[in-house]
């Protein structure tokens, strides 16, 4: 069992940790690191790149993050902290990157009540994404061993903060516009509406949510996938060691020179943005291995080609 100040060191040195909730017992990390970020799909098994939840430890904290008016102010006044999720355009990508916010103008931001939680995110002072820390597919932890048995093998530190009161993850909020509830949690779709009147319906906004179908930013470039021989008018994301002998003099971006895959997860919404910056005719990827954290990678490729959605 690790302490507050243990997982304060861990989430600095960019490694994972349990970090409990009065939902579920989340798998954190911090926000503003896509390799820390990648290590927590690859340690859940998770199958699509989800956006995750940014917790923070105060109101403050989150307009440092996304964009308030006052209808997101009024619902994190009546409901922070706690169970409640708010979706809201994100104001610093620095803060959060990339994949953490599944490539999305938006973010997800919560403050926890669990007093352990808060210690953790005053002493970090920055942002850390928390999904469940479950194996994907399985169900969420709501207890400290059940947290150990399905990921301690992935963190650098396990606080131990009892069972959680809630146990259920957080309700999820979108105030992009109109007002939707994404997902249903412990504040309820009444008690929203109370605070801020009639919600409209949720069907548009779905993938700003976790745990919903997800989808995700495709660059303005047509995306050809398993592209071994790229044709020279596009930019290639290549992945592993690049054979000299292809005849190929355009520009290319290494998704992961040395073929890891947790790097080629960590690159890979960055680099669609530069291959786009450059306004290619297409933009060409390698083939990429199904296993493991392959089959998101593949899965956000096939989307941003338009084979999925």
């Amino acid at each position: 069992m690790s302490t507050v100040a243990d997982a304060i060191a861990a989430l600095g040195r960019g490694e994972l940790i349990h970090l409990p909730t009065e939902t579920v017992y989340g798998l954190g990390a911090r926000a503003d690191d896509p390799t820390a970020v990648a290590k927590v799909f690859e340690a859940k098994g998770r199958p699509r790149f989800n956006p995750l939840i940014v917790h923070v430890a105060s109101l403050e904290a989150a307009e440092a993050i996304g964009v308030f008016d006052d209808r997101a102010r009024d619902l994190a006044q009546a409901f922070w902290p706690g169970p409640l999720t708010l979706v809201v355009p994100v104001r610093d990508t620095q803060k959060v990157c990339d994949l953490a916010r599944a490539g999305l103008d938006s973010v997800a931001i919560r403050v926890p009540s669990h007093p352990l939680a808060r210690a953790i995110l005053e002493g970090f002072a920055g942002g850390v994404v928390a999904p469940s820390a479950n194996r994907s597919g399985r169900p969420s932890p709501t207890r400290f061993a059940d947290a150990l048995s399905e990921t301690g093998g992935f963190v650098g530190a396990s606080v131990d903060g009892g069972d959680c009161q809630v146990g259920l993850e957080s309700s999820v909020v979108s105030l992009l516009g109109e007002v939707r509830y994404l997902r249903p949690g412990a504040v309820t779709r009444a008690e929203v509406e109370a605070v801020v009147g009639p919600l409209a319906d949720d069907a548009t906004e779905g993938h700003r949510s976790p745990g919903r179908l997800s989808l995700h930013y495709a660059p303005d470039a047509p995306v050809n996938i398993n592209v071994e021989n790229p044709p020279a008018d596009c930019v290639y994301l290549a992945f592993g060691p690049v054979d000299k002998a292809v005849d190929f003099a355009g520009i290319i971006l290494n998704l992961s020179p040395m073929g890891r895959l947790s790097e080629a997860a960590a690159n890979l919404f960055a680099y669609l943005r530069e291959a786009d910056a450059h306004k290619p005719a297409r933009i060409c990827v390698a083939p990429i291995p199904s296993d493991g954290l392959g089959e998101a990678i593949n899965d956000r490729l096939k989307r941003a080609a338009g084979f999925v959605g």
